[in-house]
This record gives structure tokens, sequence and C-alpha cells, in this order.
């Protein structure tokens, strides 16, 4: 749509507006005060563009502390808005009272009230001030008070505006409203009042109305003088003066005309889009009311389990309490038993009782062998008693402190339980997450600024390799044990493969959603581990090597400026060279490493034991223009060379760029044609090389992608060794897992 069309339809829309042809009657819950709830009634404009009633402010603005909140006061007539509707910010305004927070210039003097001018904006909740004029530095909003009367008058379309200059009973129904008298009048009362040939007869009318606003717009601060520009800083009408010398003089404004022009412009644009996107809108519509069904549905979910949840707790509960209250009934029945037995013994050993009048009986028998027959039994049982007597015992303890229980801890749980719904998903942080044959994956937790209990990090292979072991376990999930930190470690990780990785945090048994996942692709070899060698040609004038020996950088040398004095043209300066201190002899091995983007010239590689010799026995004399094959220079020589299968590989990396020789195989689209362009490639953030040393291949990754960048042949009928040379200023830095000769964390 060209500009003129779009300009022609913005014009229809402001006309179809200017006419009514937009429903007024849909509008209703923009015209009502946020204060009173009610219409607006004389609407004023706050700084921030929110509109209050008239009488709404001034309430909030009192200057009387005492009537602000005694029972008597105005604002707590049944017919004011505080008293009809409790607003917070009212509560807010309230604690800014009482709390002596509204600040020593709004008290009045002479006065133990404050003289309240900071207001809390109900709508957007910030702190108004209005400064030491009050309400007379506030705009009337004669637009919406406009638009409050056509719905007003929308509203009572069947009763009329009745003519205020008949007289009854010839009272008859206005037909226009003239906004300078500021009356209403009938045909014949509107011809009487403005005849022809007065001045009356140039006086504004429109239709019937009861809101007359002025026709011209003053200026607040200087209330004889019109507005006539716009301060686009402070997105207000001002009037000349205000730019000259009042509050707006630093300001940027506009002209009046413009203002309205591009506003008008501006409205209309944005009215125009929502229009046509009504059909989205009705459609999101949808989606609201289906979310707040589900919602709905959810929640009664929600309480229904929470119900059963707690009723199992109560039943179970009562199941504990049942069984030992059942356990205590029995242990004190039991424990009653045997004291009443032993109660009996002890009294049959009384006189005349029991056991000893029943052997007192027996004494009296004369036949011998009767007596002897019954008397062994009676012996055994008084030898017991008589025992019994001498180490008396209770039957059973009194003492219930088995069933005593300790809930200290239950209570305190239970106490502790937090219901503060499902956690937010943490995030997984891919600057510090690294994936080797072992991956470290570190994450961030969320902000809602509750404790988790644990975490649960989930991980499955994508794709890989055939071959390898875990190819039928491909796309299933499995998850770590618990962790209580931010990150963790998966082992055993296949080779060349791609793996996703996600997290969910949990929270009194209550799972978040998982995090979004996050793809990692393996090295095509574990990782190989050592540090830079600081003795097998190590230069100490012009290499800086850390404590930790897992960074190394170039730096100028006393030594070496006094050297380059002897250099009148060209460039003969020479590598610097530091190697791995660990060789590698069989098998495949990856490392990686990070090159500064601010290197001049570095070189990364592998090398063997034979090349290395001949490079740190044969040094280059900073004044001698001998070349050597790998000096860096794109030649046609050391091309040439690159064709042989040599005992070195190095990749030429600096000034942010990665360069990629004429005759590589490389994966790179185009790397082998002859133009330059096409072999200068960005320097990836990180780099790593993987040694194939019984293919005889190395190969060259972009070790955030697991790209190959480049791969060729080498010698490797030596001892290879990791390779680095740097030229002019830089900085190489082994990654961890390289550093490290066992993978720990």
């Amino acid at each position: 749509m060209s500009d003129s069309e779009d300009m022609t339809e913005f014009a229809s829309i402001v006309e179809r507006i200017e006419r009514g042809e937009v429903p007024i009657k849909n509008i209703e819950r923009e015209l009502i005060c946020p204060i009173c709830k009610e219409l607006f009634t004389h609407p004023l404009i706050l700084p921030c563009q929110h509109s209050i009633c008239h009488k709404c402010i001034r309430e909030l603005l009192m200057l009387n502390h005492e009537d602000s909140f005694d029972a008597g006061s105005e604002c707590s007539l049944p017919g004011s808005p505080r008293s009809r509707v409790p607003s917070p910010s009212m509560e807010r305004l309230d604690r800014l009272v009482r709390s002596g927070s509204i600040s020593s210039p709004g008290w009045r003097r002479g006065s133990v009230t404050p003289r309240v001018t900071a207001i809390p904006c109900p709508g957007c909740k910030h702190d108004i001030d209005l400064g030491e004029r009050g309400i007379s530095m506030l705009f009337r909003n004669f637009t919406l008070e406009n638009i409050v009367e056509r719905y007003r008058q929308a509203a009572r379309a069947a009763i009329a505006i009745m003519c205020n200059v008949c007289k009854p009973p010839q009272l008859q129904e206005a037909t226009k409203s003239c906004m300078d008298c500021k009356a209403s009048f009938c045909n014949e009362c509107f011809k009487l009042h403005h005849p022809w040939s007065t001045p009356k007869a140039q006086h504004e009318y429109v239709g019937p109305t009861t809101n007359f606003r002025p026709k011209v717009l003053m200026c607040p601060e200087h209330e004889m003088e019109k507005v006539n520009m716009y301060c686009e800083v402070c997105r207000r009408p001002v009037c000349h003066l205000c730019k000259l010398g009042g509050s707006h003089a630093n300001h940027k404004v506009t002209s009046m005309s413009s203002a309205y022009k591009i506003l008008k412009e501006k409205l209309a644009k944005s009215i125009h889009y929502l229009i046509s996107k009504e059909d989205q809108v009705r459609t999101q519509i949808t989606d609201l009311e289906l979310l707040v069904s589900q919602t709905e549905e959810n929640g009664q979910l929600a309480e229904r389990q929470a119900n059963e949840h707690f009723e199992r707790l109560f039943e179970t509960l009562q199941e504990r309490k049942s069984e030992m209250l059942k356990s205590i009934e029995q242990s004190r029945t039991r424990r009653l038993d045997q004291l009443k037995v032993q109660v009996e013994e002890y009294q049959g050993m009384l006189e005349n009782s029991g056991l000893v009048g029943y052997a007192q009986e027996v004494l009296k028998e004369t036949d011998q062998s009767c007596f002897v027959q019954t008397a062994k039994q009676l012996h055994t049982r008084i030898q017991r008693a008589t025992e019994s007597l001498r180490t008396f015992h209770p039957a059973s303890d009194p003492c219930f402190d088995e069933f005593v229980l300790d809930t200290s801890r239950e209570e305190m749980l239970l106490k502790e339980m937090c219901f503060g719904g499902v956690p937010d998903p943490p995030l997984i942080d891919l600057s510090n997450s690294r994936v080797y044959n072992e991956a470290s994956i570190c994450w961030r937790l969320s902000d809602d600024h509750l404790p988790t209990d644990h975490h649960m990090l989930e991980y499955r292979r994508l794709g890989g390799p055939s071959k390898s072991p875990s190819q039928e376990d491909s796309g299933v999930w499995r998850s770590t044990d618990r962790v209580y930190g931010a990150s963790t470690v998966v082992g055993d990780l296949d080779p060349d493969s791609l793996y996703s990785f996600r997290v969910r945090s949990c929270r009194n048994s209550m799972f978040s959603p998982h995090s979004p996942e996050v793809t990692f692709h393996t090295p095509p070899a574990p990782a190989f581990g050592f540090l830079f060698s600081d003795k097998c040609g190590f230069s100490t004038d012009r290499l800086i090597l850390n404590k930790r020996r897992d960074t190394v950088e170039s730096v100028a040398s006393m030594a070496f400026l006094l050297a380059a004095e002897r250099v009148q043209t060209g460039s003969y300066i020479g590598l610097d060279y530091i190697i791995g201190d660990t060789g590698i002899s069989q098998g495949r091995h990856y490392w990686a490493f990070k090159v500064e983007p601010y290197c001049y010239m570095v070189k990364v590689g592998v090398a063997s034991d034979s090349k290395l010799l001949e490079w740190f026995h044969n040094p280059r004399d900073t004044s001698s223009p001998r070349y050597d094959h790998d000096s860096g220079h794109d030649s046609g020589s050391e091309d040439a060379c690159y064709e042989l299968s040599q005992p070195f590989t190095l990749l030429t990396i600096g000034m942010g760029k990665l360069f990629i020789p004429k005759t590589s195989s490389s994966s790179t689209a185009n790397a082998t044609s002859g133009d330059p362009g096409n072999r200068v490639l960005p320097m990836p953030q990180r780099l790593g090389v993987c040694l194939d040393y019984d293919a005889c291949r190395v190969f060259f990754y972009d070790a955030d992608t697991m790209r190959c960048l480049y791969e060729r042949q080498v010698d490797c009928s030596g001892t290879m060794y990791p390779a680095f040379g740097l030229m002019g200023s830089g900085k190489v830095q082994l990654e961890e897992f390289t550093t490290a000769k066992r993978l720990t964390f």
C-alpha cells in the first residue's frame, strides 16, 4: 500500500471516529475513573498521562490530616468516592501520611496537618508530585470529557435536553447548544439570542449538550496565555512563555499543529492496525477464553488432588493412630493381668490363705505315703515363693515410655511445607557448559527467589555412528541422580554423536517444567590431556607461560627489539613455537583451545618429534632473509609442499580470521577454489583438533558446532605433539578438559 493510500485510509478512519460511527457504548470501561469507579466528572490529566476526576484528586490532596481519617470527614460521607470504593492508592496515601513520608515542603506554615502534594497514581502506581500549585498545574481533559458526555447522551437517548430560555408551560426541546453562551436553545430562542449581523451570530454551536468547555485551552502556569506548542519531553501542551523562560526552556517543543497532525496520524494508524487485526484479536480472545476454562478446570482438579493428598495423609495418620492406641491397650491389658497374677501369688503367702493355708492343711496329714506324695510338689511351690520374697521384681513395668512419640521432626516438615506452586524451570548455560567424552552441564536457576530441593538432568542421544554401543538407546531420555547444585557431569558419552540435554527443578515433590532442550555434539575422539611444555624449545624472551601452563602469550622482549635494528626490508621475523608436554603414538585424540581475536598470527596443529628437532635446533636469525616452508606466507612453494605428506600440519589464524590452504580437502563449501576470499573464514570462538594417528589424518573443527573446517594427510612416522606457533601479539588458552590429565570437576 502506497503512502497516499495509507493517508486516505487514515483520513477515513478519523472521519468515522469524528462522525461517531464507532459504537460508543462499547467503550464504557475507558470512561470510568479508577478511584470513584464512576464516569469521569471534569477529568484532569496527571503528568503520567492518566486521568482522574477533579473531585477525586481534590479529596486525595486533602489539606486537613484529621479530616482525611475521621468518620465525620468529607471523604467518609456516603456520597464521596472514597467511601464508595476502597482504593489501594488511598490506603497507600494513608500510609504515607501516617508514616511521615510526605516531606516537609508539603506542610502548611502554622499548621500541624500536612499539605499533601504527592499522590500515588491509581493507574500506574507511581508517585506523582504536583508541586506547590497542586491541582492548578493540571490540564482539564476536554477530549475525554466530550466522549463521556456523548456516552451519557447515548445512554439517555430517550431523555431530551430542554431549552434553557423557554419558560413553562411553553418549554421546548433544545436543538443546539452554544459553546460561548454555555446554554442550550430551541430554534426560536437561538434565533432570538443570536441575531444576524451581531457578534453573537459568530458563536460556536453544537448539538444539544450539557457539557460546555472553553473554546481555547489556557496555560495553567501562565493563566492569560493560550497553549500553542507541545513539549516532546513532558508530553504536554505549553505556551510560548513556558518555552522562553519557564520550566520548559531547555526542552524540545514543536508547534501545536504539527503535534496535532503527528499524534492524530499515529492514533489513526494504531486504530487502523487494530481494526485490521480484528480476526486475530477474536482468535486470541477465543484462546484466552479457552485458557480461562482450562484454568478453572485445572484449578478444580488441583483442589481435588490436594484434597486427596491430604485425605491420604489423614487416613495414614488415623491408621497409625489406631494401631498405636491398639498396641497401648494390648500392652496395658497384658501388664495388668501379669500384675494381678503376681498379687494373687503374694496374697497366697499370707497365713490362713492361699498357699500357706493349703500347706498348713497338708501338714495335718498322718499317712506317710500320702503326705510324701503331696508334699513334694508343695515344697517346690513354697521354695519358689520364698525365692520370690528374697528377689522381688514386679511382673511388668508400669511405664509406657516405648509408646511416647517424638513427632518434632514431622511437625517441622509439615510446617516447612511450601505451597508456592510449581517452580520455574532453570535454563542451561551454554557459555559455561562443555561436552567431550564427558559433559559438564551448568544451568542458571529461576528468578522466583524460592529455594529448590534438587535438580534432575536428563539427556538423550539423537544421532551418531551406527556402530555405537548405545545406538539401541538412541532417543530414550536418561536421567542423572539428584543434583543439589547448579551443575553436574555426565560420563560415558559416545564420540561423534549429537546429544540433547534438559533439566528441571524439584520443590516439595513438585517438579518444574523441563528447560528448553539444548544440543551438543561430542568430539570424534576422547579428550587428549596435556599442558604447554616449558622445556622443549620454549622461548622465554618472547613467550610468557602462566603458572598452570595452560595459557601462552606472545610479547616483544628487549632482545627482540634490539635484534630488529638489523631488519631493513621485508619481514624476516619467524614464529615462536611451543608444544604440548605429552606426545601421541597411537589412537585417536581430540583437544580444544581458544585463540584471542586480537592475535596477529597464530599457527595451530600437530608436528612430529623429528620436525620439532629441526625447528628448535635451527632457530631463525631475525636478520636473515632465510625462508621456511611454514612461515605463514601464502606462497606457491608452500602450497606445493602441502601436496605431499608432511610430518606436520599447521593451520593459520590471525586478525580474527581463519585461513584454509589452497590444496585442502575441506568440508567447507568453495574452500578449494582459487579465490582467496573463499578460503578466509571467521575465526571460531573455540577451535578443536583431532589427530587419527593410525589413519595418518588430522582434522580441524569449530569446537562449538563440531563442524569440520579442514582435514589433510599427515606423516605419523614418529611421535606427534600438539604444536602452536605465535608471531607478534597473540594468546592461546587450552580448555579445562584438555589441561586435565584426568577429567574431574
